[in-house]
């Protein structure tokens, strides 16, 4: 590439176009192996990270702007206007970019010793999703383990609610009661009933695991539970967004 930026950029075709809307729905993006980055706060955090990045549309001003790290990566660059970004995009206006990036292979994790990582069961709210990577991110927790039905990561709506976190925050999706079968650990599960996380000890290492927004844990993972934690309740709200509930355990985690 050259430091030009390939003279700002290949002119955008409609073939593209037609591309990028097409990766807003999961069975394409599972087809093609391709997701979609909207915004340019969440291009530049991608920029950053180990995705692989298919390629960015971008306006002339985001490409002159960030030329200096554009040139450190071989990417290929379509320009485009503020209304073609915001024709192939989820948001209402996008004014900057959008990047078109390869799926990561969905690799094993678990958390090690002195190690804590969250546990998702039928998380279905995209923006939930993204609100617990950013929780997750902010807190330091980097593994997210996530039972088959939850909503994809790549959702456009979790990408954006994330706001760059899901480049550093892993996650994989796998049958839960499996994966607890095959990894003695401590689980402490969130419900509604059970010991105040404002007291509890958590020791030094395990899963956290959350429910669905619903119903919560399931009585198949119930079982497994080591210890039930729960946030106390000082109104009248029946319930907590899972997000919140994920920030406040952590939040408590972390004293």
């Amino acid at each position: 590439m050259t430091n030009e930026i390939n003279c700002l950029g290949k002119m955008l075709t409609k073939a593209r176009t037609k591309l990028v809307k097409s990766l807003k729905l999961k069975k394409n993006r599972k087809q093609k192996q391709l997701f979609v980055v909207e915004g340019a706060k969440n291009v530049i955090e991608l920029l950053d990270s180990d995705f692989l990045i298919h390629s960015l549309y971008a306006t002339k001003d985001f490409i002159t702007t960030h030329a200096k790290v554009l040139n450190l990566h071989d990417i290929e660059i379509l320009r485009s206007s503020e209304s073609q970004l915001t024709e192939m995009s989820t948001f209402k206006s996008n004014e900057q970019a959008l990047s078109v990036v390869k799926i990561k292979e969905n690799e094993s994790l678990k958390a090690l010793n002195k190690e804590f990582a969250v546990m998702l069961e039928n998380v279905q709210d995209p923006g939930n999703l993204g609100t617990i990577l950013r929780v997750c991110d902010w807190y330091g927790i980097k593994k997210v383990i996530a039972s088959e039905d939850c909503v994809d990561i790549y959702n456009p709506k979790v990408i954006s609610a994330s706001m760059g976190s899901f480049t550093r925050v892993q996650i994989f999706y796998t049958s839960l009661r499996k994966f607890i079968e095959r990894n003695p650990a401590p689980y402490f599960g969130a419900f509604m009933n059970g010991s105040s996380v404002h007291e509890f000890e958590f020791g030094s290492w395990g899963y956290i695991i959350l429910g669905n927004e619903s119903n919560g844990i399931s009585n198949e993972l119930d079982e497994f539970i080591d210890q039930r934690i729960s946030i106390p309740s000082y109104g009248t709200a029946e319930s907590l967004n899972v997000g919140i509930a994920t920030a406040v355990i952590l939040d408590n985690l972390r004293r």
